[in-house]
């Protein structure tokens, strides 16, 4: 805020100006939003959060959540005031031990102001406490809180933390995390991380999970319900817990067939992707009627109706494909989603490779062919497709194909090392498509400039490849369809939400 006073006199303005510290004049609001152009009201500016620490209540029978966030940050500028993403209602915040004045604003904004002005380069201590019932609360015309009979669930993209917890809720702010939540006997609540300890009090019992490397604010998660839990370590010895609903109903056993893959899964992906990343693995099948997956680190998400026709191994392959492009590396914006969903869509592929059922290039070639050149498919950009179109089925089949192209291009050797080496590079940082652009020429040593406009940016379809043995001029007029395709189609809607 910036108050206009009129002093009479030289004098009076000069006495006025000596009154107010320096220091105190410097400040100022922090931005209401980090300043992705795809969400303008997505995160804020000011700070870096290094840690959140969540200690929850959650009553299913009534979706009533109550909560004590204590966010551990460090200002990055002189701020007066600083915003946090929230929709609950808020008792109480303090900063630095003391209480801060707060208001709201916008569709999500919380807004708070501290008894004294914060330097930048300040470590800063946000408690919260609040209260609500989440699946009463939209922002934007929706919710990314899903009721469900046994309880309720945060899983969303590229938002679900206003729902259950204050944040800078943009992936160019990852944290670690912190999450205890109470839920009567007979409940289970699941959250990211390792499982740390459970304790049972008077009909209640608590759950405290970590996630102790950085995460992305939508890729955090609660569940609670009543699932059952299994358990188990992959042949790295990565500890596995998964976890399923005890009223899947006719989808159970097709679910388990798939998400008890995870451990098998994520040793192959690692072949091609690195060491699993992370130091906790899994899944859960919740009862929900939405129809998407989620790679919510280290436990995706996953709903039912991605099992009504069968188990489907590929969407466990997709999500945890995330595990390394989208959690590992998150994007520096959100318009560079192929990043994410071009290499997991394109990992499905490689599984097909890897169960018989049609090669890449196979699948690459009916992708090419299933669309006509007047196909809105290619009117989408996969580089930056807007965020109307972020989860277009485009992003990920064109995207997939863009990653084909780029092998061909480059050879299987080169390709490879990309691949395996992309994920290191930018290990629990944020990256964009321009980035992916500069390493893949760096580690083939071939200018891919061109390639990377006409099959990511160009808003038709291009011409296939004239040169290559393996190039989609090769393939024939009408290709046969792969045996996958089908698994892979019924996993278009991953993210369809």
């Amino acid at each position: 805020m910036h108050r206009r006073i009129i002093v009479p006199g030289a004098l009076g303005a000069a006495s006025l100006m000596l009154a107010i510290p320096a220091s105190a004049a410097a400040h100022s609001p922090g931005a209401p939003g980090i300043g992705d152009p795809y969400y303008p009201a997505y995160g804020n500016g000011g700070y870096d959060v290094s840690h959140y620490d969540l200690r929850l209540k959650y009553q299913p029978a009534t979706d009533r959540l109550e909560g004590t966030a204590t966010i551990l940050a460090r200002t990055t500028e002189d701020l007066s005031r600083f915003n946090l993403d929230f929709l609950l209602d808020v008792g109480e915040v303090r900063v630095n031990g003391a209480k801060a004045s707060f208001t709201t604003s916008g569709e999500q904004e919380l807004e708070i102001t501290p008894k004294k002005p914060l330097d930048k380069g300040s470590p800063l201590t946000v408690v919260v406490r609040y209260s609500g019932v989440p699946s009463s609360k939209q922002a934007f015309g929706f919710t990314s809180w899903h009721r469900t009979p046994d309880g309720g669930i945060a899983a969303n993209e590229p938002e679900a933390a206003a729902w259950w917890f204050p944040s800078n809720d943009h992936p160019l702010d990852k944290a670690t995390y912190d999450v205890s939540v109470q839920v009567p006997d007979d409940t289970q609540a699941i959250s990211n991380g390792t499982l740390q300890s459970t304790s049972s009090r008077l009909g209640w019992t608590r759950w405290n999970w970590r996630s102790d490397q950085p995460q992305a604010t939508y890729l955090a998660t609660l569940a609670v319900g009543r699932f059952d839990l299994t358990t188990g370590t992959t042949e790295g010895g990565i500890p596995v817990v998964n976890a399923y609903s005890r009223d899947l109903g006719a989808n159970d056993g097709a679910a388990r067939a798939s998400v008890e893959r995870t451990g098998e899964v994520a040793d192959w992906l690692s072949e091609y992707f690195g060491p699993y990343p992370f130091n906790a693995l899994g899944g859960y099948v919740p009862n929900t009627t939405t129809g998407y997956a989620l790679e919510t680190q280290t436990r995706p998400f996953y709903s039912p109706r991605q099992f009504a026709n069968g188990s489907n191994v590929s969407v466990v392959v997709h999500e945890l494909a995330h595990q390394w492009y989208g959690d590992l590396v998150s994007v520096r914006g959100w318009k560079d989603i192929w990043i994410n969903e071009g290499f997991a869509r394109y990992a499905q592929w490689l599984w097909s490779e890897h169960e018989g059922e049609g090669t890449a290039q196979e699948l690459a070639d009916y992708t090419y062919a299933s669309h006509p050149a007047d196909d809105a498919f290619w009117t989408v950009k996969p580089g930056d497709p807007g965020p109307e179109n972020q989860f277009d089925g485009a992003v990920y089949d064109r995207g997939a194909l863009a990653v084909q192209v780029l092998r061909n291009e480059i050879g299987d050797d080169a390709f490879f090392t990309v691949l395996k080496g992309w994920p290191a590079k930018y290990a629990h940082g944020n990256a964009s498509v321009a980035d992916f652009q500069r390493y893949a020429e760096e580690v083939s040593g071939k200018p891919l400039a061109a390639l990377f406009d006409t099959w990511l940016f160009q808003p038709s379809k291009p011409d296939a490849p004239a040169e290559g043995a393996r190039s989609l001029s090769k393939a024939p007029a009408v290709p046969v369809q792969p045996r996958s395709w089908r698994k892979i189609a019924a996993t278009n809607d991953v993210h369809a939400h």
